[in-house]
Order: structure tokens, then sequence, then C-alpha cells
């Protein structure tokens, strides 16, 4: 009977086991392969979209399930994690270089987009039943306005996301206080408070993991059915929306990056040789928290950033500090615009630097998190992504090459936490320049 057990519990080892990346990228490629072969039998592809459309839609409600509790409890205990006790001066230079390099990170993705205009012309059709809300173009004056919201649990329960990122931030900094407070019975409830919000952020990130084992299946269905109703056309969005993003991401490392090392006087060459393991580990496993104990160790032994500051700056800049997911974000909300026909506003791309740079501050460090945070922007944005609508098809095309762009993006952000950490630590005059 045991054996038995052991045969059954082993029967999905072959998906289960497999690299999720690999099985993405498989079912991205043979949702092509089968699209395209659909295309030239006219007859079978409403067919074929009718009967498949439940799972990935199926995929798409998970998805946008999870996206309301991911964004608040992330939000909490990134920002809960910023302990009052330890932002003086070092905490205060790392929290504005995260900030403001996330602004500038979204600033740079949105202006590639504006160039290269990724998704232009493609016309993506969805379910003809179905029509995804318009792009909308509130005044700039609105958006901020908006950003507070007049009943934090009814944008909850709405979905709002602007005042859900807002409320999160401000409660999250309030009970990072709260922690500290001399009260002993209140600090303990808090102490309590933010475990309680941790490890719900925890909990969540562990059902975007269940989720995102489905994947490949509903990658698979979404994409197929992209292509059998657009054809091989497709192919010209996804690669022009890749090249966007990297373009973005290594312009951003060498002129942002490189400019903040250069101001500091520090070689961006001689960081690269002390810096590569830990960019490289960040590349292959698409992970910041993962990848958190080899930027720990290359930091205080190749660029001499002493432990007493990089045990704050590296796991705070893992949690709050996400460059390459704000440039993903701006390039991929402005794709899915122009392949809709909905190419955002200046002011809804306001709403994306916005957006973007604040949810920063929760994005999780571990593979995929940027993909749900995609959903939260688009939703400011008014661009709802509803089950068989165009928007819904275009944020398909993206997932079926999220892995791709993660890679990047994560390498982006692991850089960004070590080069912040050695800016810091040399303005405060404790890093071992003798590495350098």
């Amino acid at each position: 009977m045991a054996q038995t057990g052991e045969q059954k519990k082993g029967a999905l080892d072959w998906y289960f086991k497999t690299n999720l990346l690999a099985r993405i990228l498989i079912g991205l490629i043979l949702g092509a392969l089968v699209g395209i072969i659909l295309g030239f039998f006219p007859a079978s592809v409403k067919p074929f979209v009718d009967n498949s459309k439940f799972f990935g839609d199926l995929f798409i409600r998970l998805l946008k399930m999870i996206v309301v509790p991911v964004i608040f409890f992330s939000l909490v205990s990134g920002a809960a994690s910023i302990a009052p006790g330890r932002l003086g001066r070092v905490g205060v230079k790392i929290v504005l270089y995260y900030l403001v390099t996330s602004f500038i990170a979204v600033i740079i993705g949105l202006l590639f987009a504006n160039i290269l205009q990724p998704g232009a012309g493609f016309g993506i059709v969805g379910d003809a039943s179905v029509k995804g809300k318009a792009a909308e173009a509130p005044t700039l004056i609105q958006i901020l306005l908006n950003i507070v919201p007049t009943n934090p649990i009814d944008s909850l329960a709405k979905g709002d996301v602007l005042p859900i990122i807002f409320f999160a931030v401000v409660f999250g900094i309030a009970l990072s206080y709260v922690k500290d407070s001399p009260n002993a019975k209140v600090a303990q409830g808090a102490g309590l408070l933010f475990d309680v919000s941790n490890a719900a952020a925890e909990t969540m990130y562990k059902v975007v993991g269940g989720i995102m084992q489905y994947a490949p299946i509903g990658v698979f269905v979404l994409i197929a059915s992209v292509f059998a109703q657009q054809g091989p056309k497709a192919l010209g969005p996804l690669f022009m929306v890749t090249l966007t993003v990297y373009v973005g991401l290594i312009l951003h490392f060498i002129i942002g990056y490189g400019g903040f090392l250069s101001v500091s006087k520090l070689g961006l060459f001689k960081f690269i040789k002390g810096a590569n393991e830990a960019m490289i580990t960040a590349f292959v496993t698409r992970s910041s928290s993962g990848t958190l104990p080899v930027t720990l160790r290359v930091s205080e032994e190749k660029l001499g950033v002493p432990r007493s500051i990089s045990s704050f700056t590296l796991p705070l800049g893992a949690t709050i500090n996400m460059d390459g997911t704000a440039i993903y974000l701006g390039v991929c909300a402005m794709f899915i615009g122009y392949a809709t026909g909905n190419p955002l506003s200046f002011n809804q791309q306001a709403t994306v630097v916005i957006t973007a740079t604040l949810a920063s501050i929760g994005t999780a460090g571990v593979p995929g998190a940027g993909a749900i945070m995609l959903l939260m922007v688009l939703e400011s944005v008014g661009l709802k992504v509803t089950e068989g609508s165009a928007v819904a098809a275009a944020y398909a095309m993206i997932l079926g090459i999220d892995a791709l762009l993660d890679m990047g993006r994560t390498w982006l952000n692991v850089t960004g936490d070590m080069v912040g950490s050695a800016i810091v630590a040399k303005s405060e005059k404790e890093l071992n320049e003798a590495l350098w």
C-alpha cells in the first residue's frame, strides 16, 4: 500500500519537478505553434477559442483574486520593516536613494516605450462580447487627490489600487513607529500585528507560487488563442516589448547607477568586477530574496561595504527597491495600451509613475511577483483585465515572456541594492576603498 501511495504521489512529478521557467516557455512556444496552425483552418479558430476559454479565464481570475491581498500585506510588511530606530542618517539616505532610483526607472521605461512604441498598430482582439473598460484620463490633480482614500475598507473591497497603496504604506510606517513604543504592551501588540502582516504576505506569496504552477497551462491556452486570431504577426510585438524592457534596464544600469557611482567617485567597471557573482545569481534565480546571502557576502568581501551597513540596506533593498520591476511595469503598461488601441495619455503615464514607484515598496523579491503588480498598474489607469477582453489577451502575451523579462529586472533590482549600499557606505566614510 505504501508503494502505491508513493506511486500516486509521484504521478505528476514530471510536471511539478520540471523548472517552472522551462514549462512557461514551452507553454508559450506550443501555444504560438498551435495558434499559427489553427490560423490555416479559419473554421476551427472559433470552436477552439470557445472550448478552451475556460482554462484561460480561470488563470486570469486566479491572478485577479490575489492582487488586493498581495498589495496590502506586502506594502504593510514592507513599510513596517523600516525600523524608526535604525532610520538615522543611513536609513534616510538609502530609502531616499531607493525611491529616487525607482522613480527614475519608471521614467526611463516610459521614455523608451514612447520612443519604440511596442505593440503600436497591433490591434489585438478579444472576445467581441467582452469590452475591457476604456482607458480614462482624469486630470493630474484628480489623480493625486484620488490617492487618498475616503474609506480604506471600501477601497479594498472595490480594488481601488492607488488608495490601497497609500493606506497600506501609511499604516505600515505607523506600525513601525508603534513597534518602538516605550509602552511594552503596545509595542508587543504592534510586533504581533507586524508578524501577522508578514506571515499573511508570505502566505500570499505561497498562493502566488501555487497559481504560477498553473501558469504554463494558462499561458498555453491564452497564447494559442491570441495567435489563432492574430497569426504570426504577434511575434513582432513580443520581440519589441522584450527589446524595450532590456534597453531600459541596460541604460538605467549604465546611466543611472553609473552616474550615482561616478558622483561618489567610484568606478562602474570596478563595481561590475566585484559584484558580478551576485548579479549573475540574481539573473539566473530571478529572486532578490534568494540572492540575498550572495549579495551580502559579495558586498562585504569584494565591494568593501561593512556588515553594519549592508545588513540593513541590502535586506531592505530586497523588500522595497525594485528598479527593474519599475521599468518593466512602465513598458508593459504602455505595450498593453498600444496593443489594445488605448495608448496611455500623459496623465495616465503620470499615474503609472506614481503607482509603479509606490508599488516597488511592496513587490515581493520572488519570481513572478512583477506580473501580479502589473495587474495593479493596469487597474490604476483604467485598463481592466477582464476575462476574454483584448486587455486580458495582451496581458497573456506578457505572461508568456514574463520569465525572460523577470531575469533582467531581478538582475537590475539586486544590482541597485549593491550600488546604493556602496554609495551610502562611502558617504559615511565606512567603505573599504582599497577593494576599489
